[in-house]
């Protein structure tokens, strides 16, 4: 056995985490070999020096901004640049380091020291039509998650609570471009249902905005809770006739939602469209093999309902 092998694989023994085999051999290596044998003492020495100082917990706002910050550098990263290769080669970067407890003692401290001058950046930076927002603006600093939305019905003031490395707060009208901002992410990617709903509320205000109804189409598509599915089906009914996007979308909900509400609320958005050629042919699928009795027989109406087709 080299002793190069040895000097490389004893933080893993160290940790425990050598195979049986592999740590008798180093074990017996290390009887034989003095360097080595001081190598591991060293090691050991080390571990249990670390060992005495506890661990700090990282703030559960901290972690989730950390994760953005990674997921948004790897999406914008440069093929083929250097930290492309660090990123996506995890296992060539571990053995360059050697698996070095020391270089993972400094890079955790940079971490945390990088999060904490992150922390305490403070900001304020007026918005347009009155509006204001206290602490880093959302475009300096990852929002990890919108904690409220609430308006104020005599003024039509809107108040958002964001968090990045500490909870923000936005006030403005809808009007104003970064409560916008805030909204369509807040609809977008909060964990938290009740506030996207309370954002799409907002947001269903003003369909006739590109950009909003977008945002309302996939929500419509994609959020995992009927009732704001619902909510923005009902926003998006007016549209169903002019846009095909938001027909499009509605006669994917008829086909595959999986909520009884929103395919019902959805049948009944097409019916000023039914003639529509894309409209009739779902009726007929609808109508000849739907697993709802309700849907087969509201498509079986509504294609008595239009004239032949020559």
């Amino acid at each position: 056995m080299k002793c190069e092998w040895v000097r490389e694989n004893i933080v893993l023994q160290v940790y425990g985490e050598l195979a049986d085999d592999a740590r008798h051999e180093l074990e017996q290596h290390v009887v034989r070999c003095a360097d080595c044998a001081a190598e591991l003492k060293a090691e050991q020495e080390f571990h249990a020096l670390l060992s005495q100082t506890p661990a700090l917990e990282p703030t559960p706002n901290l972690l989730a901004a950390s994760r953005m910050g990674l997921q948004e550098g790897l999406e914008t990263v440069e093929q083929g640049h250097f930290w492309h290769k660090l990123a996506f080669d995890p296992a060539n970067w571990l053995r360059q380091v050697r698996f070095s407890p020391a270089l993972a003692s400094a890079i955790l401290i940079l971490g945390f020291a990088g999060g904490i001058g992150a922390a305490y950046r403070v900001i304020q930076r007026p918005t347009t039509d009155g509006g204001r927002i206290v602490g880093p603006p959302a475009s300096e600093a990852a929002i990890t998650g919108i904690q409220s939305v609430t308006q104020d019905p005599s003024t039509n003031q809107i108040n958002i609570k964001y968090n990045t490395v500490s909870t923000q707060e936005a006030q403005g009208s809808l009007n104003d471009q970064r409560i916008q901002q805030l909204l369509l992410y807040a609809a977008r990617n909060n964990y938290n249902s009740g506030v996207r709903m309370d954002s799409v509320d907002v947001l269903t205000r003003k369909p006739n905005d590109i950009q909003i109804r977008e945002l309302l189409i996939d929500r419509l598509q994609n959020d995992s809770n009927p009732g704001v599915r619902l909510k923005v089906m009902d926003a998006l009914g007016g549209f169903v006739k002019d846009d095909t996007r938001v027909r499009d979308a509605v006669l994917s909900a008829l086909v595959n939602d999986t909520n009884a509400g929103v395919r019902t609320e959805a049948m009944r958005l097409i019916e000023p469209v039914k003639a529509d050629g894309s409209v009739r042919g779902v009726l007929m699928t609808l109508a000849a093999k739907d697993s709802s009795q309700y849907i087969r027989s509201q498509a079986r109406t509504m294609l008595a309902q239009l004239p032949e087709i020559d």
